[in-house]
């Protein structure tokens, strides 16, 4: 009999965790066989920890809670989930009902008919605005050009994993510096890509600001790419042929010094600018070792309900 572990990050989505796990449940009865939804608390401040409690409580047999000691990020939840997960096929999913429950028997479908990872591709999300769309977009043509690694444009964070595919990002891939969902396009399986559009937010709003999403696409560059390393190379030889052609120009200007003072300024500005970017983007590659070299772990458990529940299936397994 096949197991379904539905993976969700929660993160203060107190006003809509109720809809979601009615609606889920709900999807989750219809198919054969047994479920799970295990949710990950990362650290709400708000009433979402209770509810959870209370959920757990009622639906002994399908609900598990794993609450972190702090916030600790999207990335770390869904690794949690990953870890703790005992399911034969892994769905990861948002709180907020972007990512339509309704899609779950779909998703089935393709793991019978011989899939071993399902990525669900955004067609198309008219809550996000026009500026975040076209800066998702930009990002997936900027990381795709950058990197040996191919994400499907408009790739989320919902998607689905057989057991042997969750195994290998269980084992293999424990960077303290996350990408879910890159991960799951880099390790090869038989895959299938399923197109949805995102509905709106149940309640709430996005919880990722303008810093954190220049944050998360820097971290993903530095993980799945060493061509920023590369740019001391290329603004080298462009400062080396920039020189050249200034020395060029000293020879065979007649009248003593060269009259372009101000072309003189703006070069070396041009270069020491380009030099602080080399090294800022060395400083991010740094950093990043650092983190890894530390090697603190990626989440703290604070608290679990039903665990007994969650050991004996992992036993099992």
């Amino acid at each position: 009999m096949e197991q379904v572990s539905v993976i969700v990050s929660v993160y203060n989505e107190e006003q809509g965790l109720e809809q979601f796990y009615r609606e889920t449940k709900g999807w989750l009865e219809k198919l054969p066989g047994d479920y799970e939804i295990l949710f990950v608390d990362d650290g709400s401040s708000d009433g979402s920890g209770e509810i959870l409690r209370r959920l757990a409580e009622e639906d002994r047999d399908h609900v598990r809670v794993i609450a972190f000691s702090r916030n600790f990020g999207h990335e770390a939840a869904m690794t949690a989930g990953l870890d703790y997960a005992a399911g034969d096929y892994l769905i990861f999913m948002d709180a907020d009902l972007q990512h339509p429950p309704a899609c779950i028997p779909e998703i089935m479908e393709q793991f019978r008919e011989g899939c071993e990872i399902v990525s669900m591709v955004r067609t198309e999300n008219r809550t996000a605005g026009l500026i975040k769309n076209i800066t998702s977009d930009a990002f997936y043509r900027l990381i795709n050009r950058m990197s040996d690694m191919h994400l499907e444009p408009g790739a989320s964070d919902f998607f689905a994993l057989d057991r042997r595919a969750a195994e290998v990002l269980r084992r293999n891939y424990r960077e303290k510096v996350r990408f879910l969902r890159g991960y799951v396009q880099n390790i090869g399986f038989r895959k299938a890509a399923l197109p949805y559009e995102a509905a709106p937010r149940v309640a709430g709003k996005s919880h990722y600001s303008l810093r954190k999403l220049w944050r998360f696409s820097v971290d993903t560059i530095i993980c799945f790419s060493n061509l920023p390393l590369k740019l001391g190379i290329y603004a080298g030889l462009f400062s080396a042929l920039l020189g050249v052609i200034l020395i060029l120009y000293t020879l065979f200007t007649r009248g003593g010094a060269p009259s372009g003072y101000a072309t003189i300024v703006i070069l070396l500005c041009f270069m020491f600018a380009m030099l602080f970017v080399v090294v800022g983007i060395i400083g991010e590659y740094i950093s990043v070792i650092f983190s890894e070299l530390k090697d603190r772990p990626i989440y703290i458990i604070k608290d679990m309900q039903n665990r007994k529940e969650l050991s004996e299936k992992r036993k099992e397994d």
